[in-house]
């Protein structure tokens, strides 16, 4: 690859750090790779090296943030233990040694059953106050936070997509039903989708790679790519949202937290525009799309059909 984004240096989590010293460390890592992101981008190169420049850029960009996601859902997980055990200390009775001699009264069975569990129940409590304090400033809120950021400056909202493998597809459904165009179910999208994908083989095969190897797909490996494609599931990503765009005849925009919000399909009429929000952080088994709907209007309630 041409001019190759240099690999920033990439500290572990520092024993004993806060979480004030560990944001303010991931704001300054972000501030230098964000710095040498524009020096790379002011770099004269050809449209090969320079598509190759912005997909290493989109990597390098994702790699820190997963790995700045990594340190703050352990220093997370840390707070939490230590809650956990402050709480059992602080509810632990203390002894006094000059009544060790005087004998206790008896303790029913059931009695014991009741503190045991009334114990439990405050020691549970206390975890799920903790954990809620602590989620505040995890990956997904601050991702979220981010988000509603940019569309309330758009006037939009987000309208939540169930996480089922079809997230793309349904944002796209209920977008073409906002703005009052045919409407498609899933499996016509994800047909679309695949016939876009197979007919346009050569234009698109070297985006498309095997994620182990990071070889191009065989045929045999691109036969299977499009039938998921029909008739699963899968996930949809870049490949798809272009395919959908082209064959919709509709701009799609994709707005997320970190980045450019990338627009598909620029040279489409601008009225038939949809707006998707991606989401890295939201669910823990990957990414994931919602659509958007406009912010209601301060004093009147909205009512939205979700088709």
């Amino acid at each position: 690859m041409g001019d190759v984004l240099p690999e920033p240096d990439l500290p572990t989590v520092v024993s004993g750090e806060d979480e004030e010293t560990m944001l303010t460390r991931h704001r300054r890592e972000k501030k230098d790779l964000h710095s040498k992101i524009q020096a790379l981008k002011k770099a004269k190169v050809d449209k090969k090296k320079k598509k190759e420049q912005q997909d290493e850029i989109a990597r390098m960009e994702a790699d820190l943030e997963s790995r700045h996601a990594e340190e703050l859902n352990k220093l997370n997980s840390l707070k939490i233990s230590e809650n956990a055990e402050t709480v059992a200390e602080a509810e632990e009775p203390e002894v006094n040694d000059e009544n060790e001699a005087v004998k206790q009264p008896k303790i029913s069975k059931a009695q014991r059953r009741r503190e045991k569990k009334s114990q439990e129940d405050k020691e549970r409590e206390a975890l799920i106050k903790a954990e809620e304090a602590l989620n505040k400033n995890s990956p997904r809120i601050l991702e979220d936070r981010k988000i509603a950021e940019l569309l309330t400056k758009r006037g939009l909202v987000s309208f939540p997509v169930p996480a089922d493998g079809d997230c793309l597809y349904n944002a796209v459904k209920h977008q073409l039903a906002r703005i009052g165009v045919h409407e498609y179910d899933t499996a016509d999208l994800r047909q679309m989708t695949a016939d876009y994908i197979e007919d346009n083989k050569d234009s698109i095969i070297f985006y498309m790679t095997n994620p182990d190897t990071g070889d191009i797909l065989s045929e045999e490996e691109f036969r299977k790519y499009c039938h998921q494609v029909r008739n699963t599931k899968s996930w949809g990503g870049e490949i798809e949202v272009k395919a959908l765009s082209s064959r919709l005849k509709c701009p799609i925009e994709i707005i997320q937290a970190s980045g450019t919000s990338p627009v598909h399909g620029e040279g489409e009429n601008p009225s038939r525009k949809l707006v998707l929000t991606y989401h890295r952080h939201m669910y823990r088994l990957g990414e994931h799309y919602n659509s958007t709907l406009p912010a209601p209007v301060e004093g009147e309630a909205e009512e939205e059909d979700d088709g």
